[in-house]
């Protein structure tokens, strides 16, 4: 981090990447030229939908994080008692979603800068709903499909960090978007209690992870498909915020006087 402070620059007046077409920005769906501040932000219901949005991507992401190793290894417990999924492959498992985890902030955000940030959140939520539906019902059936689908809902739900900042910043222009940034991660710090209580109760009522088998898990698993189900209809009522709520600029001001 001290490297960052101490190597950050302003750009020069007038710099812009090279290509860039600040006409292109505003023929793009809910990419505003205008400001909102934090204050207003919170006033909007793009904003609350947003946070929902978040919310539901992160309890998503974190219900698989927070019981991977025994998860994988009560997946294909066999009727002996014993899992085919041995412990130092179960924490091999937990270290190839930390990967995902990181790969989807590069590659599911870059993605966004190319589609739009609307379009990138429903294929998380959507593709997301679906791989939920499949690792609940399919998963048990094979290993190499368990990953591959817990991978996806991981590369997603890094994915949704990476993207959300640009969402915002689309949304609400760069004025106090830092600020308004942090007034959405309070939906990181809900998410982080409802994850693994939602997961956690289910399973605590079947008994210990580690010992259970893949039926245990699937009320929970459900469960998630319906809190992404959730996430899915916020994203898709997400429109441009309201002039009433930008920030009056000098030509504005200068336009009423």
């Amino acid at each position: 981090m001290m490297f960052g402070v101490f190597n950050i620059r302003v750009p020069a007046e007038g710099w812009a990447p090279e290509g860039f077409d600040p006409a292109t920005v505003k023929q793009k769906p809910l990419v505003t030229t205008a400001n909102v501040s934090a204050a207003n932000a919170i006033k909007t219901r793009q904003f609350w939908l947003l946070w929902v949005v978040l919310f539901c991507n992160v309890t998503a992401g974190i219900g698989i994080l927070e019981q991977a190793s025994p998860m994988i290894q009560d997946f294909f417990r066999g009727p002996d008692g014993k899992s085919s999924v041995a412990v130092a492959a179960a924490a091999g498992f937990v270290g190839l979603l930390s990967i995902f985890n990181m790969a989807g902030r590069f590659g599911w955000s870059s993605t966004s800068d190319v589609i739009g940030r609307k379009p990138m959140y429903t294929i998380y939520l959507a593709i997301g709903i679906i791989a939920y539906f499949l690792l609940a019902t399919v998963g048990h059936n094979n290993t190499a499909i368990f990953v591959l689908l817990a991978a996806v809902i991981i590369s997603f739900y890094g994915g949704g960090f990476a993207t959300v900042p640009a969402y915002l910043r689309d949304l609400f222009g760069g004025f106090q978007v830092g600020a308004i940034h942090g007034r959405l991660l309070t939906a990181w710090s809900a998410a982080g209690i409802a994850g693994p209580l939602i997961v956690n109760g289910f399973l605590d009522k079947e008994g210990k992870p580690g010992t259970l088998t893949a039926a245990a898990y699937r009320p929970a698993l459900f469960t998630m498909v319906g809190v992404l189900a959730v996430g899915l209809v916020a994203n898709l009522l997400i429109r441009q915020v309201s002039d009433r709520f930008h920030e009056k600029s000098e030509s504005t001001l200068e336009a009423a006087q």
